[in-house]
């Protein structure tokens, strides 16, 4: 009979009792698809544990991990640490050095992993700086600690015996995980997760998304840094699912292909640049083909769930999924049963046009904070409400503050920030954690997130603006990529605009605008300002007059990760923003 899982190296040892997986993970090497029976794995992960015990770690010590892309060996040391009793703290690989000293001396991290030669030379560069004893990766490098001499070193099972006594004494209220936040305001804070915390939330989240056990395939390609996509391995860990890990972003659509998944989370980001292209695509179409692809677009952004709409629209619906929605759906590999979005708020359009296509899109809410699930949308039991974030897991309690602000009160919630005593008293009041969101509870027990408490502003006029409501609207044009709302203590709400140069740099070559390849040039020209003023000007229709965007000006460069405009998770760092485009703010309000 299983045990009851209470921490979480458990899903692995329930999984080899109950229902062992022969393809558990699956990693694609040499062109090949290289699976990891689920022995496999926790053979290995014991080697490991064997191996940090040799080299002097104990509970409690915190261990550094950074990978480019997931992949087996991640997994394999995090059971390693974890039940040892230490704790795993992990790292985005798109942060710089000087991010990387910050992290490993706060945390005070006794061990460093990366996965490749790029980041060894990221870490390495500050491991001076830090306290670390020794950098490993899981790539085979010259003069560079390896994977293979650790499963080497661990391969003698002298003491095992020590290990699984230190495994029995984890407790589910331990420490598992110091996760840091991506800092979109500031320093990254440290958030303390327990065993507990995030073994309660997988198994909640499990009941709230439609999956039973079994011969299901999922693709794993978010960063396994973010609490999401951990989450998302401890599901899958938990109903056996078979685990495959994505080669890298920018092969996404092929391994999507390739491995027909039945499920992948999703953050915004991603669903807009997969719809742009789908919308490019049939702009390049010509005769009745075009006219088909914007027909069904256009029924697509009508879809209302549970046959609202009527009869007549489905039967129109059913004819453009079978001519033109079952090419998306093949796109993604043909078997997605459901998509879950999280992390940012999604475009409610995008929600309709791709549940419309038979690729349902589940909204939920969630911060690291939570670890992470807090509601989520279901099809079942009319669980499912456009615009919302769904309904409240069990066993979490949400509540309204009389500012507007979620509360949130659960075992899903945070022990605390790490070395932040004054932050975390401040954070969670009463035992309830203060979200930072501003939200909205409906008489069906739906939560609705209107904006971010620090984001919101006031004009010099006294009036309050909801950045992200304004910004959400304006980004489902097609020719916007990105955009902030300034105008705090300013007399009127502006825009600073990203256009989505793809698809405005092809609109441009097709009016003759001539810019000789040149975004300096393109944004200057009147005729591409005018276009874009008009897309303001229908999405202000939308909005009080005190909210509307009475001036924008338009950047040349794309916001990215890489230079540091767009948290690991694709959020906008407000203030970077701000900062480097202060020319454009003083141009606006000047």
């Amino acid at each position: 009979m299983a045990k009851k899982i209470t921490r979480l190296f458990d899903f692995a040892y329930n999984q080899l009792e109950t229902n062992p997986q022969t393809k558990f993970f699956n990693s694609k090497i040499n062109g090949e698809w290289i699976p990891t029976s689920t022995e496999q794995y926790l053979k290995k992960a014991n080697t490991i544990s064997r191996a940090l015990l040799k080299l002097g770690v104990k509970p409690n010590d915190k261990i550094a991990v950074v990978t480019t892309t997931n992949r087996v060996e991640w997994s394999i040391l995090d059971i390693a640490i974890l039940q040892i009793g230490a704790v795993n703290v992990p790292l985005y690989p798109t942060i710089s050095s000087s991010d990387y000293q910050y992290i490993i001396n706060h945390s005070d991290a006794v061990l460093c992993f990366v996965s490749d030669e790029e980041l060894v030379n990221k870490v390495a560069v500050i491991k001076d700086q830090t306290q670390i004893k020794d950098l490993y990766c899981f790539d085979t490098l010259e003069g560079v600690s390896s994977w293979e001499s650790l499963l080497k070193l661990g391969e003698s099972t002298e003491n095992q015996s020590e290990v699984d006594s230190l495994k029995d004494k984890v407790t589910p209220t331990d420490l598992a995980t110091i996760i840091y936040t991506s800092g979109t305001t500031g320093v990254p804070k440290g958030v303390m997760l327990s065993h507990q915390n995030i073994v309660e939330n997988t198994l909640t989240s499990a009941n709230a998304l439609d999956f039973e056990p079994g011969n299901i395939r999922v693709l794993s390609y978010l960063p396994v840094c973010h609490i999401f996509e951990r989450f998302a391995l401890y599901y899958y860990q938990n109903m056996g699912f078979e685990i495959y890990f994505a080669e890298s972003i920018d092969k996404l659509g092929d391994n999507l292909k390739e491995v027909k998944p039945h499920f992948i989370p999703v953050v915004p980001r991603l669903l807009e640049k997969i719809y742009d292209k789908i919308v490019d695509k049939g702009s390049n179409l010509t005769g009745i083909k075009r006219i088909l692809f914007f027909w069904s677009l256009e029924l697509g952004k009508k879809y209302e769930p549970y046959h609202k709409n009527g009869w007549w629209y489905h039967f129109q619906l059913s004819i453009a999924k079978k001519l033109v929605f079952s090419k998306w759906r093949e796109a993604l590999g043909g078997n997605i049963k459901f998509l879950v979005s999280g992390s940012a708020p999604l475009q409610p359009v995008l929600i309709k046009i791709f549940t419309a296509a038979g690729i349902p899109v589940f909204e939920g809410y969630g911060m690291t904070e939570t670890s992470p699930g807090i509601s989520i949308n279901d099809f079942r039991n009319k669980g499912f409400k456009i615009g919302s974030v769904g309904k409240v897991l069990d066993g979490v309690e949400v509540k309204i503050a009389e500012d507007g602000e979620i509360l949130v009160k659960g075992s899903n919630v945070m022990l605390g920030y790490y070395k932040d005593e004054e932050l975390t008293k401040n954070t969670i009041v009463n035992d309830f954690l203060h979200t930072g969101d501003i939200g909205q509870l409906d008489n069906e027990g739906f939560l609705k997130i209107t904006d971010r408490k620090k984001e919101m502003f006031k004009t010099s006029g006294g009036k309050y603006i909801a950045p992200a409501v304004l910004e959400g609207r304006l980004k489902e044009s097609r020719f916007i990529e990105q955009v902030m709302i300034i105008g705090e203590g300013e007399k009127m709400p502006a825009a600073i605009i990203q256009p989505h140069f793809e698809f405005v740099d092809e609109w441009a070559k097709r009016k003759g605008i001539d810019f000789n390849n040149s975004h300096e040039i393109l944004i200057s020209k009147k005729r591409v300002i005018k276009r874009l003023q008009k897309e303001i000007n229908n999405a202000n229709k939308d909005f009080g007059s005190w909210e509307q965007i009475k001036a924008f000006e338009l950047t040349s460069d794309v916001w990215s990760i890489e230079n540091g405009l767009l948290t690991p998770t694709m959020k906008m760092k407000r203030k970077n923003i701000k900062e480097k485009y202060l020319d454009l703010y003083h141009k606006i309000y000047k």
